[in-house]
């Protein structure tokens, strides 16, 4: 699918690999809405952008929310891709030091944001792209954030990594199950990226997680992401895949 002109959207698109996704298609001239928290910079990123980048604040767990946004997507063009970034982190053991059972509430926490906005992004967005018109014969194409973690999930990342390995199981049954619409699914794990959530990292234990790369040796550049998720809209043949982005790493256990 051609990116020129497109109405596009990605969640999470305020910061880290969202926001570098947001760049590279509106260089390559897609209209782009980023949806992020209200708290996130999504103003700011949408202004150095240009005008073809517009900011809406929206929780992806949010049915009405998110329908708000898909309009706004919207009035510049029948929404085409979403690449959708948003989520987050946490560290949670299945028992504490003491034998204490981990917080249930915490896991859920991290499975809703996780997996249950991709599954609530991705009904939304595929009820839009399927009454649009056919373009090369696609209709539309989404590209989910999944993480190595998914498999191969360190102690600590039992909710991330439930969540991450629910968004592999989601994109193969997503893909199979709006192809008879024209719409594609994909998903992309990424490996350890420089991102705004390593910021709170020690500069020693951040050149550590570099060194553990085997090539390049080094964290992932935000805009190597994006690079990928341009060309999985562009490919017409990518279709129900998790892309592993990470150069080889696998991650020990812990």
């Amino acid at each position: 699918m051609q990116i020129n002109g497109l109405s596009t959207v990605v969640t999470g698109g305020a910061s880290g690999l969202g926001y570098a996704t947001v760049a590279r298609l509106a260089a390559r001239g897609a209209e782009v809405l980023i949806v992020d928290l209200p708290a996130s910079r999504g103003s700011e990123a949408a202004a150095a952008l240009g005008q073809s980048v517009r900011f809406v604040a929206a929780d992806v767990t949010n049915t009405e929310e998110m329908t708000r946004a898909l309009d706004v997507a919207e009035e510049r063009g029948p929404l085409r891709a979403v690449v959708h970034c948003a989520g987050r982190g946490g560290a949670l053991r299945i028992l504490d030091k003491e034998g204490v059972p981990g917080s249930l509430e915490f896991y859920e926490g991290i499975i809703k944001v996780n997996l249950i906005g991709s599954f609530n992004v991705l009904r939304l967005s595929a009820a839009r792209m399927a009454k649009n018109d056919l373009i090369d014969g696609e209709r539309g194409v989404f590209v989910l954030t999944s993480s190595i973690a998914a498999f191969e999930g360190q102690i600590g990342q039992i909710p991330y990594a439930s969540a991450k390995a629910g968004i592999v199981g989601m994109t193969l049954v997503a893909a199979r199950d709006l192809a008879q619409r024209c719409i594609r699914v994909n998903a992309v794990a990424p490996g350890v990226f420089d991102t705004p959530i390593l910021d709170r990292v020690r500069p020693d234990i951040k050149a550590a997680l570099g060194a553990s790369v085997p090539h390049p040796q080094r964290l992932g550049r935000p805009d190597e992401f994006g690079m990928l998720a341009v060309h999985i809209i562009e490919n017409a043949m990518l279709n129900g895949e998790t892309i592993r982005l990470d150069g080889a790493m696998r991650m020990a256990a812990r």
